[in-house]
């Protein structure tokens, strides 16, 4: 099933009771691509990322990370992975480095090779003057960043991220984009989910947008363009045609309009 791509979802599918949580979700990402996962609060994108890493058992459907099927081999398979939610799950009264430090030892992690990658990802996100203090003491986007530090600590071959950059500030999201996109070019793969669509067309390869909970378009920016018959239009555009927000907008801006007129 695998056919070396990085992901490969089949016909996953979610039901609580009578609910489908997400229905025959069907998609593969290559190696090395930065993969944007867009939709509507409440279309599914949480429910189908938790299943993607083991967190949440599908009804029915298939998950293979790198060629190893997440439910049959999970311990093998999350070896491979990091996963970031969108909201810090940490230990409070552990240190930053001392976070880190389990971290690497959970995966075993060669003790020159962990301190050198340790150091630099703390540089990175400016966080080495703060890495002894405990993490309670953090604010929520030191937090992400922290959890950031550990995610990439063992170097896994595929990324996901739900809201990477909530509570990050705009040169920490800068930083986070750069290094996404210097990861992918170095071969690992990034699947992330995200509100700001401006982000999303400025960094992903491909995009893809789930709504009501099933998949509804695919592909790279000029392929949603070709599809939609618009050739000079953005992401931000796109999404809310194909999402039915549209209506949405005009009335809005129908409304500030009339606001205007009033005024005047």
């Amino acid at each position: 099933m695998n056919n070396g791509n990085a992901i490969v979802v089949k016909n996953l599918s979610k039901r609580y009771g009578s609910y489908h949580a997400v229905k025959d979700v069907n998609f593969e990402i290559k190696k090395g691509e930065l993969f944007c996962f867009l939709g509507p609060n409440g279309a599914g994108k949480t429910t189908t990322i938790k299943m993607m890493t083991g967190l949440l058992e599908p009804e029915s459907g298939q998950v293979e990370i790198t060629g190893t099927d997440i439910w049959k081999s999970p311990l093998e398979a999350k070896r491979k992975m990091a996963y970031i939610p969108d909201q810090p799950i940490l230990y409070p009264k552990l240190s930053g480095r001392e976070f880190l430090r389990f971290i690497g030892s959970v995966f075993e992690i060669k003790q020159d090779e962990f301190e050198e990658r340790m150091e630099k990802y703390l540089s990175l996100f400016e966080l080495s003057g703060r890495a002894d203090e405990l993490i309670e003491s953090y604010s929520h986007g030191m937090k992400q960043k922290i959890n950031l530090c550990g995610a990439l600590i063992h170097q896994p071959e595929v990324l996901f991220l739900d809201e990477p950059t909530v509570g990050l500030d705009p040169k920490g999201a800068k930083t986070l984009k750069n290094l996404l996109q210097s990861l992918c070019m170095q071969g690992m793969t990034v699947f992330m989910s995200t509100h700001i669509l401006e982000i999303a067309e400025q960094m992903c390869d491909r995009v893809g947008i789930i709504k009501n909970r099933e998949i509804i378009a695919i592909g790279t920016m000029e392929e949603l363009r070709q599809r939609e018959g618009k050739t000079d239009t953005s992401l931000e555009d796109l999404f809310l045609e194909l999402t039915g927000d549209s209506d949405v907008r005009h009335l809005i801006t129908e409304l500030s309009d009339d606001e205007e007129k009033v005024e005047k």
